[in-house]
């Protein structure tokens, strides 16, 4: 990991117990406590996903499946499954599949695209059933007194606030031209304004990353700050915000009716 100007580089990998310590061990753990547990997954393959799809699929206490799409698939030369539209609707609807009806699908997205909508598309044309936007982007330094990268992997994701302004941007493309989808916006959140920004664009919900090395109580306080804002403008739910940077100025909040009539 290495650190640079409102941003965080790094190249750790995926890093896990693998899916049976996981089963057995966390998540029963995280169950007795009440968590709402989000699995992340991802894999080299196709099949790759789709076998840790279905070791989810009669777990109980998973919320949800996270398909992090920003992983090389070893069948096609190593290209990033998230940077492919087919391969990446071929990941979900396989992961879809094999996953309890009830359980939510969500592809986690890479900005590194020439067009995240059309990817975007393909993946809900695959069976997603929200989006997560976005992953880390590639990034690099180079440590001027050792005259090497600061990375021992030369490139690695680029995270904190640093990429903010592309992942709202990233956001509020897909909510523009997919209306109807829920989005999860994250990258560099560490305030409710922050927050609050995403939701603007197109997010119903938000998610904190980075901003938990240095504060492990982020999540609660974002949450207060978001709830403040809200209120001070006269929201009385966080959905009659979700995409109001898309109306017209003096208009009123978009509702349910509006996305689903404008997604047909």
């Amino acid at each position: 990991m290495a650190e640079t100007p409102s941003g965080l580089l790094n190249a750790v990998g995926l890093q896990g117990p693998g899916i049976e310590a996981f089963l057995t061990q966390e998540l029963p753990w995280l169950a007795e406590r009440g968590a709402r547990t989000v699995v992340s997954i991802g894999g080299g393959t196709v099949a790759e996903y789709t076998a840790l799809a279905r070791r989810l699929a009669d777990a109980p206490g998973v919320t949800a499946v996270e398909v992090n799409l920003s992983c090389p698939n070893v069948e096609d030369r190593g290209r990033v499954f998230a940077r492919d539209g087919s391969s990446a609707a071929e990941v979900i609807a396989s992961v879809r599949a094999a996953t309890r009806y009830d359980v939510p699908v969500i592809a986690k997205l890479t900005p590194d695209v020439a067009d995240i909508v059309a990817v975007a598309r393909s993946c809900v044309d695959g069976g997603a059933d929200a989006l997560a936007m976005i992953n880390t982007p590639v990034g690099m330094s180079i440590d001027v007194e050792t005259m090497r990268p600061s990375l021992a992997a030369g490139t690695g994701g680029l995270s904190g606030p640093a990429v903010r302004p592309l992942a709202v941007r990233c956001v509020w493309q897909v909510h523009a031209a997919l209306p109807g989808v829920p989005i999860i916006g994250m990258g560099g959140v560490t305030t409710g304004r922050d927050a609050l920004e995403f939701v603007l664009a197109g997010a119903c919900a938000v998610a904190v990353g980075t901003a938990l090395f240095h504060d492990p109580y982020a999540c609660p306080r974002i949450m207060r700050e978001l709830e403040e804002l809200l209120t001070e403008r006269g929201f009385d739910r966080l959905a009659d915000a979700v995409g109001l940077a898309h109306r017209p100025p003096g208009s009123g909040p978009r509702g349910r009716t509006d996305l689903e009539e404008s997604s047909l």
